[in-house]
């Protein structure tokens, strides 16, 4: 188990968009999305503010997000990539398969990437990881580009909204509803 110090764990930008995307969502009826916090096991506070100073993760979690959309199950997870090239160290293989899991059992399971020196937001669907995914596991590249990506579920923020997936959501499903005709 691995140990860290608070200080790294205050929450990136990019999970206060989407969760400040998800509180619109729910004002909204849109959606009901909830943040899954990482169970953590306390070792040192600080006595003054009673903070916690160093901690160890009690176990591996699954995903940031879980939730529904509109009656759809959804999971997913939020990543920071400061390069055009995403390392799929940044993933777990439990999270990968607790997202297949979720996915054989009708829901819809993602990734959301901010390409933050490019300020570009992507939205990974499952099945579109798994092909690098199993390149990696067969001792090819443990990473891929950007330019590997389908253009289409590349989004931007909009008016009230820094991180508006449900439309990419929608694409999702309007596409596999054409694969099933």
């Amino acid at each position: 188990m691995g140990t860290f110090r608070t200080r790294g764990l205050r929450g990136s930008a990019f999970e206060d968009m989407v969760n400040r995307t998800n509180e619109k969502y729910k004002e909204k009826g849109l959606a009901l999305i909830q943040k899954i916090p990482t169970p953590i096991t306390p070792i040192s506070m600080n006595p003054d503010n009673h903070q916690i100073t160093l901690a160890y993760f009690d176990q591996k979690s699954t995903v940031d997000y879980i939730g529904a959309v509109q009656g759809i199950p959804v999971c997913f997870d939020a990543k920071e990539c400061a390069e055009d090239t995403f390392s799929l160290q940044k993933i777990h293989a439990h999270q990968v398969e607790f997202m297949k899991q979720f996915v054989a059992q009708k829901g819809i399971a993602f990734f959301l990437i901010y390409y933050t020196k490019r300020e570009k937001l992507y939205y990974l669907k499952l099945a579109d990881l798994l092909p690098f995914w199993e390149r990696a596991e067969q001792g090819g590249r443990k990473s891929f580009r950007m330019e590997e990506l389908d253009d289409k579920y590349f989004f931007t923020s909009t008016k009230g909204l820094l991180v508006p997936y449900l439309d990419m959501i929608q694409k999702q499903l309007e596409e596999e509803e054409g694969e099933d005709d």
